[in-house]
């Protein structure tokens, strides 16, 4: 019988491993981690961490971070590059916002290899709208959902070209959320022929990419729980969606889901999740939600395997030229590097 991996992904408290930390990895086996601000000190200190938590499973385990830019960026100046918001990024850049958005993300691709982190929770797809809650606005590409699609590729490729695995979230849409899922859960009465013309469609039109994360939403037109838990909402992402690639839920820690953890990531799973995140280090409830998910399925991690298999090594180029190149589109905010 095939062994499968644990179906989460898990944090780790500091900037440095702890040896209980390490011993529980080594037993969990989660299929990924991901860091956040509290992890992150000087890129020497991250090359150590990404490669003891690879070594605390003995595999080449996916590293995950945030670098969407703006608010929402792990890696920081002075040491790594600053960048504005996206759908600020976007705005400036106007016309030539396709290729600037390639080149912000293949400069960011190329940081985040170098400190050992292969996988990046980005973009959002999600389409702004004047209502979106402002912990999501501007995290946003744009308004019309063709050209989220458009410009959300050339984040994708950007990511892909600089070996980074890109995630794109919150399938299958956030934009309609006019409360923070930080906080609250946050539900749309849009129909779902709207939904599918609007908030699905950029999600729909890069369904082959090999990762997504969900949104704790809830859309009424197909179901009262919160995608992240609504088999029909999963099940729509991957039938008439047709997304087939890896789905990881968005942090099983926001307020926008109910119950314990461990509640949390059993309903994500039994749902259609592929894979439980969760996004803080705090031991007991990282037992608990291991203990509640448990090993892939063979599905899930068929899934995985391809989403791994779509890793490759960054294509060679200039980054001293891309960034002049960038300068040159009038995007001023490639600086702190």
């Amino acid at each position: 019988m095939t062994t499968t991996e644990g179906a989460v992904i898990l944090g780790c408290a500091g900037t440095a491993l702890l040896p209980e930390e390490a011993a529980f990895f080594r037993a969990a086996d989660p299929w990924g981690f991901i860091l956040f601000a509290r992890n992150v000190e000087t890129p020497a200190q991250l090359r150590r961490l990404t490669g003891d938590l690879r070594a605390s499973v003995g595999r080449n385990a996916p590293v995950f971070t945030d670098q969407e830019g703006g608010r929402v960026q792990r890696l920081r100046a002075p040491r790594w590059r600053e960048w504005t918001p996206p759908l600020d990024f976007v705005t400036a850049a106007g016309d030539r916002a396709e290729r600037a958005l390639w080149l912000r993300y293949r400069l960011i691709a190329h940081e985040l290899r170098g400190v050992g982190i292969d996988g990046n929770c980005s973009p959002c797809l999600d389409v702004a709208r004047a209502e979106t809650h402002p912990f999501l606005r501007n995290r946003c590409l744009a308004e019309d959902p063709a050209t989220v699609a458009r410009l959300g590729r050339a984040v994708a490729e950007g990511h892909l070209q600089g070996g980074v695995l890109p995630v794109v979230k919150h399938m299958p849409g956030h934009g309609r959320g006019v409360s923070d899922s930080h906080q609250d859960l946050p539900s749309t009465d849009a129909d779902l022929a709207t939904l599918i013309a609007t908030d699905f469609a950029p999600f729909a039109a890069l369904a082959d990419l090999p990762l997504a994360m969900t949104g704790h939403v809830v859309f009424r037109a197909l179901d009262d729980l919160p995608a992240t838990q609504s088999a029909a909402t999963l099940a729509h992402i991957r039938q008439a969606m047709g997304f087939d690639g890896l789905l990881m839920t968005d942090d099983l820690s926001m307020q926008a889901l109910s119950g314990t953890l461990a509640e949390r990531a059993a309903r994500s799973v039994a749902a259609g999740c592929d894979m439980a995140l969760y996004c803080k280090a705090e031991m007991p409830d990282a037992e608990a939600v291991v203990a509640a998910v448990g090993r892939m399925t063979p599905a899930a991690q068929a899934r995985a395997d391809r989403a791994l298999a779509a890793r490759r090594a960054p294509e060679p180029v200039d980054i001293a030229a891309l960034e002049a190149e960038l300068r040159g589109l009038g995007r001023g905010d490639v600086h702190g590097g």
